[in-house]
C-alpha cells in the first residue's frame, strides 16, 4: 500500500467518524425545539453539549501493505435550563442544583428582580397616566 492509499484510508476513517458526530450534534441539540402548551406557554430547552474525537492509523506487521486504523467519538448532552415564555414575560428556569454561594444566589435572582422592577415601573406609569 503506498502513502497516498494510506492517507486516503485514514482520511476516510476520520470523515466517517466526524459524519456520525455531526449527526448527533447540531444546533437543535443546544437550543431545543420550542414546545407550546394549550394555554399559550412556550418552553424552550437549553442544553450543554460536549464532544471529543480521535482517530489514528498505522502500518503493521512485516508487510508494508497492511494498514490498521480506528476512530472514536463521544458526545455528552446535559440539560442546563428551560426558557419559559408566557404573556410576553421570559423566565429562565435552571435544571441544576440551587446555588450554594451568596453571589450565585444573587445572580440567580436577577431575572426575577428585573421582572418585578419592570412591573412596578409599568404600574406607576399607569397610575400617573390615570391622574
Amino acid at each position: 500500500m503506498d502513502q497516498a492509499e494510506k492517507r486516503t484510508s485514514l482520511s476516510e476513517l476520520m470523515e466517517s467518524t466526524m459524519a456520525k458526530v455531526r449527526e448527533m450534534v447540531n444546533s437543535n441539540a443546544i437550543v431545543g425545539e420550542p414546545i407550546t402548551t394549550p394555554d399559550g406557554v412556550t418552553v424552550i430547552p437549553i442544553t450543554r453539549v460536549s464532544f471529543g474525537f480521535g482517530a489514528g492509523g498505522s502500518d503493521y506487521g512485516k508487510s508494508v501493505d497492511k494498514f490498521g486504523g480506528g476512530g472514536g467519538a463521544g458526545v455528552k448532552i446535559d440539560p442546563v435550563s428551560f426558557l419559559i415564555i408566557k404573556d410576553g414575560t421570559t423566565r429562565v428556569v435552571p435544571v441544576a442544583m440551587p446555588a450554594l454561594g451568596s453571589v450565585d444566589r444573587i445572580l440567580d435572582m436577577v431575572p426575577e428582580v428585573v421582572d418585578r422592577v419592570e412591573g412596578f415601573v409599568a404600574k406607576k406609569k399607569e397610575e400617573k397616566d390615570i391622574f
